[in-house]
């Protein structure tokens, strides 16, 4: 049985503008558990979501409560993975059959050197106005960037350069459980003196899936988001999506833009190291996209 990565941007776990309780985080969630269990019947499943509104809304909470020195957020965002992994683990046990669901709290090695440590570039938490800036940098040290016409919170996000669960992670698809791992991109570490050490920072969750169906071997990886395809000229008269493409053909557009360019980095990078096939597109047309009929297709 082939293996397929599954990436889940926000909008598998929040639609845009909603309140971020655990009732809509549930309804989202329960749209897409039915297609998930669906696949799983044809593959083994390994899934990666992201965690920015929901470490972004732990990290509030966390200053609010001023009795106690902030949590770091290598800690928050294991938070977010077992709160995250628990939701996706309840929805997809009812949808999934005969198929056990694991969540995995997942450890990811970085490069302390990471020049991204130095040029924070991932947006976590709510959207502020531009009249709050100077305040909230001041009350929380924080560096905030424009996100459109709001500006949010950002804090480094360097390149993931290993998977230290992988092995757990491979022994769970062994036994067809369907793995919910590397959530939010998985629990930054750094090598030090003194061992593997967790550091403040957030990955982003697309490159940490590309990494997985690489270390997992697996055949495909799909990217799913609120966008039904990569388009060329986006935004434009003369914008067209963008069916099917090798690495090459859209590397100009594989740029670290926040928007669709990390996930054009994310696929170029494993098609070119795997030579498989990846996708890009939206949650409601998940099965076309993987048939080639909806969606992007990557390819080498």
């Amino acid at each position: 049985m082939k293996t397929l990565v599954i990436a889940l941007g926000g909008n598998a776990l929040l639609q845009r503008g909603d309140v971020l309780s655990a009732e809509n985080q549930y309804k989202s969630i329960a749209k897409i558990a039915t297609a998930i269990g669906k696949l799983a019947e044809r593959y083994r499943i390994a899934i990666v979501h992201g965690n920015g509104p929901q470490v972004g809304l732990l990290a509030l909470q966390n200053l609010a409560y001023t009795d106690v020195p902030p949590y770091p957020l290598d800690i928050l965002g294991a938070e977010s993975q077992g709160m995250i992994g628990y939701m996706l683990a309840q929805q997809l046990s009812l949808n999934s059959g005969k198929h056990q669901v694991s969540a995995l709290l997942t450890r990811i090695l970085v490069d302390k050197n990471d020049p991204a440590f130095h040029d924070p570039s991932k947006f976590i938490g709510p959207v502020y106005s531009p009249e709050q800036q100077q305040e909230l940098e001041k009350k929380y040290g924080w560096q905030l960037k424009r996100d459109g016409q709001y500006l949010r919170r950002v804090v480094p996000s360097p390149v993931p350069q290993s998977i230290q669960d992988c092995e757990a992670i491979k022994l769970l698809l062994d036994r067809q459980h369907i793995v919910i791992c590397c959530g939010g991109g998985g629990i930054p570490m750094v090598d030090s003196p003194e061992g593997y050490q967790g550091v403040e920072a957030v990955i982003d969750k697309d490159l940490a899936a590309a990494k997985l169906a690489e270390e997992l071997n697996a055949e495909n990886l799909i990217i799913l988001t609120d966008a039904d395809a990569v388009y060329q000229d986006w935004g434009t008269p003369n914008q067209r999506a963008i069916r099917s493409a090798t690495p090459e053909d859209v590397a100009p557009m594989a740029v670290n833009d926040g928007s669709m360019g990390p996930k054009l980095m994310a696929v170029s990078q494993f098609v070119k190291r795997s030579g498989q096939n990846a996708y890009i597109g939206a949650l409601k047309d998940i099965d076309a996209v993987l048939a080639g009929t909806a969606g992007t297709l990557i390819h080498p």
